[in-house]
């Protein structure tokens, strides 16, 4: 049935009379009040039963996220069903939906992670990317090991700012690395600290990496704006937090949990082929120039696509590739994330659903009173708090989760898109670190250690710690 869904601050508020800028306005008794969230929608779950109820995918989805056997692929799936049965969606209809979906922002997002794959293997097969990791550790030069913390933390985090995947980015540079950090003594636990922390940042300041065009086009703000109020903010105490505990951590497993001896390698034993220098300038080159042209321009989503599309012509040239080759490559890595994308395009409806149920609309009411309380700070902790602990799955859905049940409120509280860019980025990206997850797991294996106990004490330093910065934030720019 067709509803309103009236959340105003005003309590003689009585009826909606049309959208105006964006929001939904109603009528008071003497005038039109400001702006608050008055929303009009469809609201309908099966059996009429109460709207709140159409959140129970979104319930299934976080309980089934915990669960490391169930793929997330099949979790979405699971929950897109439930959706579909409680809104009364005709499943035939499915095909429809599902076109619709690939024109979706999450759509556009899933394809871009997907052919960052695809250039992250033309990188590690044209040299590229082994070049520029021995380039950047023969720049620090590791002699000692505050050279050997600092120059893994560069590595990768330059790694994964290039690729535009964590997991991809350090699994590049391990192989590299490793035998280096290994030659003054490093240990396998100190540098997966090191794998997550200091990497996942290279997303956070990438104009184009998959958590930073959502936010833009969530927010509305250019990279500029992003980067200062929201990347810049998480990163510098994570760097902080990162460097210091990680010689806390090599000082407490040192001796304990070495690389096996053998492994330690001297930086100067490699040179790049010619090939590899040559594609490594051709990519060089194209991605500063493509990057600044999107910079300057204020240049969204799309523009993403067409950095790695220059990105693989330009690598692929350089390192004198036949054209069936570089295409051949591309194809290959994307079909590893083609999974990602799937889950993307499916998320899109799985959202729609609970949209259509009402479900938020009702969130929305129940937490109108603890906002009204605690006004703008308020929200912005109950939403990165949220996020953080409450909300597990694909970052960028998270993010575009979080906007989606929170936003009215945003709004209704006039809280400023700079500070509400800050809690999307925590609210999408933190659970990574205050649970073992994908991410974590990854780090530390990918570090060749078993010692996850460090990586979660260190995890909840980096949360409680953005957290912090979280509420000082909201405090200044709420």
């Amino acid at each position: 049935m067709e509803s309103y869904a009236i959340i105003c601050f005003f309590p003689d508020a009585r009826e909606v009379i049309g959208k105006r800028s964006g929001s939904w306005w109603c009528q008071r008794e003497e005038a039109i009040c400001m702006p608050c969230v008055c929303m009009k929608g469809v609201i309908g779950v099966i059996f009429d039963l109460p709207p709140i109820l159409g959140l129970t995918p979104l319930i299934v989805y976080i309980i089934l996220a915990f669960r490391p056997e169930i793929h997330p692929l099949i979790n979405v799936i699971i929950c897109l069903v439930i959706g579909a049965v409680l809104t009364e969606t005709n499943l035939l209809e499915f095909g429809s939906i599902l076109t619709a979906s690939l024109g979706s922002f999450l759509g556009q997002v899933g394809f871009i992670i997907m052919i960052g794959s695809g250039l992250g293997l033309i990188l590690k097969e044209s040299g590229v990317a082994e070049n520029l990791v021995y380039l950047m550790v023969r720049k620090i030069g590791i002699n000692s090991m505050n050279k050997a913390i600092l120059a893994s933390m560069l590595t990768s985090m330059f790694m994964v700012l290039v690729l535009s995947t964590l997991t991809g980015g350090n699994a590049v540079i391990a192989p590299i690395i490793i035998p280096l950090v290994a030659s003054v003594g490093m240990t396998p636990s100190t540098l997966a600290v090191i794998m997550q922390s200091a990497g996942v940042t290279g997303l956070f300041i990438s104009p184009f990496s998959p958590p930073m065009v959502t936010i833009m086009e969530l927010t509305g703000m250019a990279y500029q704006e992003v980067l200062l109020y929201a990347s810049l903010p998480v990163c510098i105490p994570i760097w902080l937090i990162t460097y210091f505990n990680a010689k806390r951590v090599q000082k407490a497993t040192a001796g304990v949990s070495d690389y096996p001896e053998g492994t330690a390698l001297s930086v100067d034993a490699y040179d790049a082929a010619p090939e590899a220098k040559r594609a490594t300038r051709w990519f060089s080159v194209a991605m500063i120039l493509v990057v600044a042209y999107g910079v300057i321009f204020n240049l969204g989503v799309a523009h993403a696509i067409t950095v790695i599309t220059v990105a693989v012509i330009a690598t692929g040239f350089g390192a004198r590739f036949k054209v069936s080759k570089t295409i051949d490559l591309f194809m290959q890595g994307c079909a590893q994330y083609f999974w990602i994308f799937m889950l993307f395009i499916l998320m899109d409806p799985f959202l729609n659903f609970i949209s259509k149920s009402g479900a938020f609309d009702a969130l929305v009411e129940i937490g109108e009173p603890l906002v009204a309380s605690g006004g703008k700070v308020g929200l912005a902790m109950l939403a990165s708090l949220i996020g953080t602990f409450g909300i597990q799955g694909a970052a960028v859905a998270q993010a575009v989760m979080m906007d989606t049940v929170f936003r009215p409120l945003v709004e209704a509280t006039g809280l400023s898109m700079s500070v509400w860019a800050l809690v999307i980025l925590i609210g999408s990206q933190m659970t990574s670190f205050a649970y073992p997850g994908l991410d974590m797991v990854a780090a530390t294996g990918t570090a060749r250690s078993s010692d996850m106990k460090s990586q979660v004490k260190h995890g909840w330093l980096i949360v409680a710690a953005v957290l912090i910065v979280c509420l000082i934030m909201s405090l200044i720019f709420g």
